[in-house]
């Protein structure tokens, strides 16, 4: 499920039960969960989230915040971007020649979008036979608080800087959300369901926790 906040896209997920009063959860990487008396309308669970959106914003941004701190980039032929995992001079992703700071820039990250798009689409294939499911549609975003996600209509998102990821690590972010299609929160069957498939994901995890601040632009 999803929710618009001061024009941001909040996903969340519901668990109904006996309690008395909406809570809300969030989990480390700033998934939502509603926990909801049973027979609550989905009105009224909209109308607590936006009661709740100043404090879900600015936890969001405070996780944001503590991830991501760009680091300072050379926009020359001979300056060095990541690419499936590698440090790259930038002469190897894009030309150069003529080209200024700006149009450079613009450029890597043009190349970043469309690459990611073709990484995306060419390997998710065999994991959406492997899980048996089906989703609408693949888009590539910019975001510095999710590396991917899976809404309620399953439509699937993909940040742009995975293509700065090892294949694997870019494959972890693909099972996760495509598991996200049987299992729209993070509880034990969710974790079973992407160990299943990559018994490791937890390594990958770590190293996007730890890369996270060098895979900017």
């Amino acid at each position: 499920m999803q929710t618009i906040i001061d024009n941001e896209t909040i996903h969340y997920t519901v668990q109904y039960g006996r309690g008395k009063k909406l809570q809300l959860q969030m989990d480390a990487s700033g998934f939502i969960t509603v926990k909801a008396p049973n027979g609550t309308t989905e009105e009224a669970i909209q109308a607590q989230l936006q009661k709740w959106g100043s404090w879900i914003l600015e936890k969001q941004k405070e996780r944001d915040d503590k991830k991501v701190s760009p680091l300072a980039r050379k926009y020359e032929a001979t300056g060095t971007f990541l690419y499936l995992g590698e440090e790259r001079p930038l002469c190897q992703l894009i030309h150069t020649d003529g080209q200024t700071e700006e149009q450079l820039k613009i450029n890597l990250k043009k190349f970043y979008f469309t690459q990611c798009k073709t990484l995306i689409e060419s390997r998710i294939k065999p994991y959406q036979k492997e899980l048996k499911v089906t989703f609408k549609s693949i888009d590539i975003i910019e975001s510095y608080r999710k590396w991917g996600s899976c809404n309620s209509n399953k439509k699937l998102e993909f940040n742009y800087r995975l293509a700065m990821a090892p294949v694997d690590v870019i494959d972890y972010v693909i099972i996760h959300e495509l598991c996200h299609l049987t299992h729209m929160n993070h509880d034990r069957s969710f974790w079973r369901r992407v160990g299943s498939i990559m018994p490791d994901y937890k390594e990958k995890e770590a190293y996007l926790e730890r890369m996270n601040h060098m895979m900017t632009l």
